[in-house]
């Protein structure tokens, strides 16, 4: 019986899985284990569910704690117990506050107080459910403790935290990585003592032979705890969201439908009408009616708040969730299968994906949150990683910077270690994998029934929305399933882009953004897919996308449909992209593949593309119904399925492909094309939901290019880095300037063709004084001069100093030398900023200076400095000049030949081979600033690393694969550049 028992959920503390404990369990032959993780309740759920494997029964509690400092155990009762810990350790952590020494009112459970505790606080009164936790050490101490009188609340408290040394050693490390502190500094109060281990029953019966009574009151302790939960049982299904009854919710859905399907199908045809009536059938009796009403909810705001958002993922499999609003794919138009997205083998509800704008997402999770009653966000265990934790522990053993950053990197050789970077590496190695810290999932919201604590405690995040303590795995075992509510950047590039374009050119005429038909059949929107020019565009822009895109020679919306599915990992591993290229390229390929495999997947040339393609072979071709042949899916896809399900579908698939008269060959052949596929392919609704906000993206980009670009920059860019994008805009034809205190704002602005670089990048700016320059400026207008500026913000010699560096007051026509002199002058650093209004301007006077020259490369360091990239060209920076080569707009004209070319890195890309090597894909731009895309075999990746941007000499080889021109590297060189002339004493003109 032990009652105070830490996994590695105790964050930062302990050292090992749930199932470790029920291993050690198992071991010592214990009948029950109460699972007390400090300040945590998330190993809770899935205790009680293995635990029973092991012959323990579980017990769930709560160690409360000030730091390392144990307080008080509560132990839950029942399962309103857990509840009621649950809803008190909630409150604690939302509210930062320490736990008072004495536990409050929770009826429904145990608490037991250390000895220790109970004698600092010379703690007399008991509750009923309060009890004295008394180990192995403190054993001793009682003897002579007046304590020993209180014989029925006596209990055994014997804390298990370790294994063995192995285990105390890394909870020592973990101690001191929580403590920001040198291992030897760790003072003893913050770790927990060695003997915290488990014991032979025989061990503890020995040491408490004189003291029966503590083990008799702790087994009748034991026997009064007991929390159930019904693991696989739906916790939040058959939600309430119309009314009292579920026959509320399905009158509504059908008003919807009623109501919705005019605009969707104006002339609904039968085929419609019976997929409509097929699909309520299934989504009322399997109990998903309350889904689709939530869901309907949240777009409903969404779209009264003119928030942009995209249905996506499986869901645009329904044609219901298409006539309500929900998803803007139309499924019958694609031949979607619903049973892709619900069937009858299906008990966890439908899987909406929502995207909204990042900027948008929390007003949504608010409305949210008012709407529902029982609410949280999902949580998720960020783990330690092998560098991070390296780099942790190099800390804690205090080595010096140099040897954190080898062993952080990998950058060594076994061989020439120390014995203490030996040590780190191997605790790195113990503690990788171990959970870190607790953070929120990515778009997991949890709308339940009945109260949030009956599952897990919570937690409260910076943005201020409560967070359970569990992550999706344990969620849904319980049976508790999310809804995604995630939030991308595309999508408010768009809006955003809308908005630049009418400020800066009014009298433009915008397209309507939801006709994308009318993109799809615009020739200039799909040249730019055919020619893969996509930078800054949602999903379509990154160099392998746009090497595919080319190789397709992409122009139409279902051809764009199938290349973001082509290009995941599966269909690229199994050859099949490359086989459909070919396909798509060449007819005459097409008769290649198998007939029956060409008859069921006619428009993508018989090869698998999508996860549905998945369910029409299985049900097409090996005679599967369309449940079975989505149980199949999913397992393939490394969903759970029931236990030995995937057998008897695999064992199916053989017999009945036998009895079609298929030869063993190529039964062998479709079903490993269907397992090295499945997991990772894109559903087609996705690629298509995908595909319509590329089509929008891509229209702003055709017509309104610097707007676009502008406003991608201001929503975090995409692939690439800002210099890139800022290249982008050059090639578009917009001039970039440096922030300018007139012109700029806290993001990029841009006027006509002119574009001014937002104040929010220069580094070491301090926001506040951001917000004062705009504010000042909004209320009273641009400043007229440097002394206007002077007199009309509050601003530090050091501030000023940085918008100075930058140059940013060239409205002046002064040298920003010249004003740097001046501002020192000016203003006196030590002398205290006053705050309060002038009324009356002060007179300036001026001083005389000598002339001070300009420098172009001190301009462009300065750039480099604050902004992190210069605004002139990195080939003006170069130390030797460049020797005769191509540029890569000539690259066309000289295939197979070799040829120098230089190049600046824009990104690398390291793929690892089958045979344990690795190859580089580069992406550079030219001194035009046209783009080229390069590869490095194993053999000239070894000798020529791409590890650091800059610019590089590449002499290779010119390949033309089906129109999609890149280099096959032989050598390259990265170029010196000039050095900072102030650092060399020299001065430049």
């Amino acid at each position: 019986m032990y009652l105070n028992c830490h996994t590695w959920y105790s964050l930062r503390y302990g050292t090992f899985s749930v199932e470790k404990l029920c291993e050690l369990g198992c071991k010592f032959k214990v009948e029950a284990i109460a699972l007390t993780d400090i300040n945590n309740t998330s190993a809770c759920l899935n205790f009680i569910k293995i635990a029973s494997g092991y012959g323990i029964k579980p017990i769930l509690g709560i160690d409360f704690r000030n730091a390392a400092q144990q307080q008080y155990i509560g132990l839950a009762k029942n399962n309103e117990g857990f509840r009621q810990l649950n809803e008190h350790l909630s409150k604690q952590l939302h509210s930062k506050k320490e736990f008072k020494p004495e536990a409050p009112k929770l009826p429904d459970c145990f608490i037991i107080y250390p000895f220790e505790k109970v004698v600092a606080n010379k703690k007399t009164s008991f509750r009923n459910n309060e009890f004295i936790g008394i180990s192995v050490e403190s054993l001793r101490k009682l003897k002579f403790s007046k304590y020993l009188e209180y014989q029925d609340k006596l209990v055994l408290q014997q804390s298990v935290s370790f294994r063995n040394k192995q285990d105390y050693n890394a909870h020592r490390l973990l101690r001191a990585i929580d403590n920001n502190i040198l291992l030897s500094r760790l003072p003893k109060s913050e770790q927990g003592s060695f003997s915290h281990q488990m014991m032979p029953s025989e061990v503890i019966a020995s040491e408490f032979e004189d003291f029966q009574h503590i083990l008799e009151n702790t087994r009748e302790l034991v026997n009064a705890c007991r929390v159930d939960f019904k693991f696989g049982k739906t916790q939040n299904r058959n939600l309430r969201v119309s009314g009292e009854s579920l026959e509320a919710d399905v009158a509504r859905l059908r008003e919807l439908c009623d109501k919705n399907l005019p605009k969707r199908y104006p002339a609904a045809n039968e085929k419609v009408l019976q997929r409509i009536e097929k699909e309520l059938s299934a989504i009322i009796k399997l109990g998903f009616v309350s889904y689709f009403l939530i869901n309907y909810d949240i777009v409903g705001y969404a779209r009264s708040q003119n928030f942009p958002f995209i249905g996506r993922g499986s869901g645009a499999n329904s044609i219901i969730a298409y006539i309500i609003g929900i998803t803007n794919v139309d499924p019958i138009e694609l031949d979607l299968y619903f049973e892709r997205f619900i069937n009858e083998n299906r008990s966890s509800p439908p899987d909406f994906d929502i995207d909204f704008s990042w900027k948008d997402r929390n007003e949504v999770t608010r409305f949210i949150f008012k709407r529902y009653e029982f609410t949280a966000l999902m949580g998720t265990y960020v783990t330690f990683k092998r560098k991070a934790v390296a780099r942790e522990l190099g800390k804690v053993f205090g080595l010096p910077k140099e040897n954190i950053d080898k062993l952080s990197a990998g950058f060594f050789s076994p061989g020439e270690l120390d014995e203490l970077e030996k040590l780190v590496l191997r605790y790195s190695t113990l503690i990788e994998g171990f959970p870190n810290y607790l953070s929120v999932h990515s778009g997991g919201i949890l709308i339940l029934n009945d109260s949030i604590y009956n599952y897990a405690a919570t937690f409260l995040p910076p943005k201020g929305f409560e967070t359970i303590q569990i992550d999706m795995n344990i969620a849904e075992e319980v049976g508790i399933h999310k809804f995604d509510i995630l939030a991308q950047r595309g999508l408010s590039k768009i809006t955003d882009a809308i908005e630049i374009i009418k400020e800066n050119q009014p009298n433009a005429e915008i397209e309507d953004i939801e006709n994308v038909d009318a993109f799809k059949e615009d020739p200039e929107i799909n040249r730019l897919l055919k020619t893969g020019d996509c930078m800054g565009v949602f999903y379509v822009e990154s160099p392998a996308m746009r090497g595919l895109l080319t190789k397709l020679q992409t122009d139409n919306y279902l051809n764009l449909v199938a290349a973001s599915s082509i290009i995941r990992p599966g269909i690229s591993s199994g050859g099949m992209k490359e086989e459909y290229i070919k396909r798509h390229r060449d007819p005459k390929r097409r008769k290649q593949g198998h007939p029956v495999m060409l008859e069921i997947m006619e428009d993508t040339y018989g090869i698998m593309v999508y996860q549905e393609d998945v369910m029409k072979v299985a049900h097409k071709f090996a005679g599967l119904s369309f449940e079975d042949a989505d149980v199949l899916r999913r397992g393939m896809s490394g969903k759970k399925t029931s236990k030995g399900q995937m057998q008897r579908i695999e064992a199916k698939f053989r017999n009945n492909c036998k009895q079609k008269g298929y030869d063993k060959k190529i039964i062998d052949e479709v079903w490993e094309q269907i397992s090295s596929f499945a997991g990772y392919a894109f559903p087609k609704g996705h690629s298509a939901s995908y595909a319509v906000e590329s089509y929008q993206s891509l229209y702003l980009k055709k017509y309104f290019p610097l707007e676009f670009m502008v406003s991608a920059l201001n929503n975090g860019g995409g692939f690439y880095d800002v210099e890139t994008y800022i290249q982008e805009i050059r090639k578009c034809g917009g001039r970039v300037h440096p922030p300018c205190i007139n012109k700029s704002d806290h993001p990029n602005s841009i006027f006509g063709k002119d574009i001014y670089l937002g104040l929010g990048y220069i580094k070491e700016l301090e926001t506040k004084t951001v917000q004062q320059i705009l504010e000042n400026r909004q209320f009273f207008g641009a400043f007229k001069s440097f002394d206007d500026f002077i007199d009309r913000v509050s601003i530090s010699i050091e501030q000023l100093s940085i918008l100075l560096k930058i140059d940013a007051f060239r409205f002046t026509k002064t040298d920003k030398h010249h004003l740097l002199w001046k501002a020192h002058f000016k203003l006196n650093a030590s002398k205290p900023m006053i705050k309060q209004e002038k009324l009356f301007n002060i007179s300036h006077r001026d001083f005389e200076l000598p002339k001070f020259e300009y420098s172009a490369l001190i301009e462009a360091f300065d750039q480099m400095e604050l902004l992190g990239f210069p605004l002139c060209s990195h080939f003006k920076l170069l130390k030797n000049p460049i020797e005769k080569s191509v540029r890569a707009k000539d690259l066309k004209y000289c295939v197979g030949k070799e040829i120098l070319i230089y190049g600046a890195l824009i990104t690398a890309k390291k793929t690892g081979t089958s045979n344990g090597k690795y190859m580089y894909f580069g992406t550079f731009f030219d001194i035009e600033g046209n783009v080229f895309d390069t590869v490095q075999f194993p053999t000239t990746a070894e000798k020529y690393p791409l590890r650091s941007k800059g610019i590089y000499k590449c002499y290779g080889r010119v390949n033309n694969d089906l129109d999609y021109i890149s280099i096959s590297i032989k050598w390259l060189q990265r170029q010196d550049t000039l050095t900072d002339p102030r650092l060399v004493g020299y001065q430049f003109s």
